[in-house]
């Protein structure tokens, strides 16, 4: 009997969800919304990129909650973590000589190529959240091969802090002289040019930053409650 009604339930949940994808217009070129941002986007932000231009102008506010949504995410699992109690210390076992001679050499150009993504965010697939998750993946590097390193966290929490405001400061000048939060009131430049896209680029370097210094964080928690 619970396999037919399993069947059943599954069946009906299947036939929802072709139904939903039929409605979907993936056949169509350009639903208007689209045809929107594709054809006025590079005019009205400066970003050639049109994905950043939707996310950091057009739904900017929306990118903030996710930047809230990852800060209060740090902030629950560090208070977390204050609440375990720390076991015996374990003896670390040393990394291999692959990896810890290894880690010397890639880690300054994983730290480049995070930069390198959320500052030309505005011109190419990329930006800041995927910048910042590069740049923390260094430092999970560092802590693989060598286990008993540890970030500066004053340091970390001041640029964490540092982007953040920036990030809203910037916002809140739009709104004072747009009318809107992240209003792009700085020169468009021109376009394709490492130097265009007004506010865009500044907002996804302190994105960069601060999902960099969060999830360095985290995982730099997670180190330490392993010990």
């Amino acid at each position: 009997m619970r396999k037919i009604v399993s069947i059943i339930l599954l069946s009906v949940i299947a036939i929802g969800i072709v139904l939903t994808l039929m409605k979907i217009p993936f056949a169509v070129p350009k639903t208007k919304v689209g045809a929107y941002y594709v054809d006025k986007g590079v005019g009205q932000t400066g970003a050639v990129n049109i994905v950043t231009s939707v996310v950091l102008n057009y739904r900017g506010f929306d990118t903030l909650g996710e930047v809230t949504v990852l800060f209060i995410a740090a902030l629950g699992l560090g208070a977390v973590l204050a609440t375990v109690k720390k076991k015996t210390k374990r003896e670390i076992m040393p990394s291999s000589l692959v990896l810890s001679t290894g880690c010397k050499f890639l880690f300054p150009f994983i730290l480049l190529f995070g930069t390198y993504i959320f500052i030309h965010g505005h011109l190419t697939p990329g930006g800041g959240f995927q910048g910042g998750a590069i740049i923390a993946s260094g430092f999970l590097l560092i802590y693989l091969s060598c286990p008993k390193k540890r970030i500066n966290e004053a340091r970390f929490k001041v640029t964490e802090s540092i982007a953040g405001l920036t990030f809203v400061i910037t916002g809140i000048l739009g709104l004072a002289f747009g009318g809107y939060f992240l209003f792009n009131f700085l020169p468009k430049g021109v376009a394709n040019t490492l130097f265009s896209a007004g506010i865009i680029p500044i907002i996804y370097i302190a994105i960069g930053f601060k999902v960099g210094a969060e999830l360095a964080g985290i995982i730099d928690g997670l180190m330490r409650i392993s010990e």
